[in-house]
């Protein structure tokens, strides 16, 4: 039996006439982090955005739970049980936390349920329920935008450059969240990163684009080295 979650082979994407993704294959697994690791420009966001359905791909095929998902409608991957985290900011500045949470449910009933496991995850979140959104810090625009995922109780999560912008003792509690999900609520995650330290501390296994391309994978384990990685990260 296939223990992947998410099956990807042969893809290829971009925007136009323009290709940006090529043979792009990768398989996740259930209950694991795959960090996608790559500089600016390598097809890093375009993937997930392939992947979820906002951009159309060229060919190749994604399965998801042995379903074929390619080029699906990103809100009929969402009810598949899939939630995107993009890099830029998603959230409606002028409505409340809460209501951006809910954006996250089907229903208010769903909402009460699951709005405990996001006081336990990120408590400062529900302080500030009837805030406005737009008025949040950078950093708890960022655990807003990680609960609103998490309230949908995913079975997997596509998280784009999380990491960006926040400050050290954030980041650290980003990873706690993220190994929280993956050990605790059983979710998958598809991570994209360029913060090395931080993708390594929380990922099962490490795959590295460049140009478009995967040119190298590998579990992350004592023997992972930051040195060699990084280099395929530096500017």
């Amino acid at each position: 039996m296939n223990d992947a979650i998410l099956s990807v082979r042969d893809l290829n994407s971009g925007y136009g006439s323009a290709s940006v993704l090529r043979n792009i294959s990768l398989d996740i697994k259930k209950g694991e982090i795959l960090t996608i690791l790559g500089k600016n420009g390598m097809g890093k966001s375009t993937l997930l955005n392939t992947l979820m359905g906002f951009v159309s791909p060229f060919s190749g095929k994604v399965m998801l739970n042995d379903k074929d998902v390619t080029d699906i409608k990103p809100h009929l991957m969402a009810r598949s049980g899939v939630a995107h985290t993009p890099q830029e900011n998603t959230l409606f500045p002028d409505l409340t936390v809460e209501d951006n949470l809910r954006l996250g449910v089907t229903s208010d009933r769903l909402f009460q349920q699951r709005i405990s496991t996001i006081e336990t995850i990120f408590p400062r979140i529900i302080e500030r329920l009837k805030q406005r959104a737009g008025t949040l810090s950078g950093g708890e625009q960022k655990m807003l935008l990680m609960s609103r995922g998490l309230v949908a109780q995913p079975q997997l999560m596509f998280i784009d450059e999380v990491s960006e912008g926040l400050q050290p003792a954030m980041v650290d509690r980003m990873a706690e969240v993220l190994i929280r999900a993956r050990d605790e609520l059983g979710i998958s995650v598809l991570l994209v990163e360029q913060n090395l330290d931080f993708a390594l501390s929380v990922a099962n296994r490490f795959m590295i684009l460049k140009l478009g391309e995967f040119i190298e994978q590998g579990v992350v384990d004592d023997r992972t080295s930051a040195e060699h990685l990084s280099a395929h990260l530096a500017i």
